[in-house]
């Protein structure tokens, strides 16, 4: 069976990424004073000497549920956002380029085919076999196929262990990877969407305003961009991360929590914010878009990099 790689919720993994093992949440002011006294250590990443997904990479998209246009294009703008040279700094595709600091160089992300299944061909609730075969299209074959569910779609883990997952299927000598996220709107936007809408568990401050005006899709931007870089970075478990294989922190998720510097558990860092609808973010787009990307490990650095 290939291996999967869930991005498990933001709550039981930003203490430990910034504050080592413990899941006990310290409060604002000891944050602060841990992030004063307390030297940043190095991230040790181990490379495992196995595939990434290197050049071209193409991705496709299957839309299962009812997604709007409009949220579509927020997404579809995001990917072709990350090769794109003509956004202003700091910008989606600075993020993405330190992709290219790992093992093999550059991977330009291409967007594919896009498969809109509007009619839940498999029912609203979903189990993770489900979801091999919905991105198992023998059209499919030998890309990156992404999934994302909508919001009254539910899934087995959502919300509770995971707010996406990636891994891999293979099709006789041919290994295609996948990445599945879920609009977490109206099921737990406090675990899958935050910092834009107050966690349940944790601090609890202020929501950030959405960059795109919604709340579930600027969310699923955040988890899809950290399951695609894990992805390019660790395919077929081979990759970079740390830890156990069968629960590896990755390229991302080895970061969760942090978006802007200065961050610590219930605070995202320090971001820019847009003067006209106070919206929060840290990348430009192409089409005018802003996007909150969270931070990715460094391999020069052993250190989890953020673009402001």
């Amino acid at each position: 069976m290939a291996p999967k790689y869930g991005l498990c919720l933001w709550f039981l993994l930003c203490v430990s990424c910034l504050l080592g093992s413990s899941l006990v949440w310290p409060s604002m002011a000891a944050a602060r004073k841990l992030s004063a006294l307390v030297e940043e250590q190095p991230l040790p990443m181990k490379y495992h000497n196995g595939a990434l997904l290197k050049g071209n990479v193409t991705v496709n998209l299957v839309w299962y549920g009812s997604f709007s246009a409009a949220q579509r294009s927020i997404i579809v703008d995001f990917l072709e956002s990350l090769n794109s040279r003509a956004p202003p700094a700091p910008s989606v595709g600075s993020w993405w380029k330190t992709t290219e600091k790992y093992h093999g160089g550059s991977s330009a992300v291409v967007v594919g085919k896009q498969v809109l299944n509007e009619r839940y061909s498999l029912g609203k609730v979903l189990k993770t076999n489900h979801l091999k075969a919905l991105t198992s299209n023998p059209n499919l074959v030998g890309a990156v196929t992404v999934l994302l569910t909508a919001k009254d779609v539910a899934v087995d883990g959502f919300c509770m262990s995971r707010c996406g997952t990636h891994g891999w299927t293979r099709s006789g000598k041919t290994r295609s990877a996948y990445v599945w996220v879920g609009n977490s709107e109206t099921q737990c936007p406090g675990q899958c969407a935050w910092p834009f809408h107050q966690p349940i568990y944790g601090p609890q401050t202020p929501p950030l305003v959405a960059p795109n005006g919604d709340v579930g899709v600027d969310g699923m931007v955040i988890n899809l961009a950290t399951l695609l870089a894990n992805t390019v970075t660790n395919p077929f478990n081979g990759g970079y991360f740390q830890g156990p294989p069968t629960a590896p922190l990755e390229a991302v998720s080895a970061c969760t929590g942090v978006f802007g510097s200065g961050a610590y558990p219930g605070y995202p860092g320090r971001l820019l914010e847009d003067k006209s609808s106070g919206a929060s973010y840290n990348a430009h787009g192409v089409n005018g878009r802003e996007y909150l990307l969270p931070a990715m490990w460094d391999p020069q650095t052993s250190a989890c990099a953020t673009l402001v």
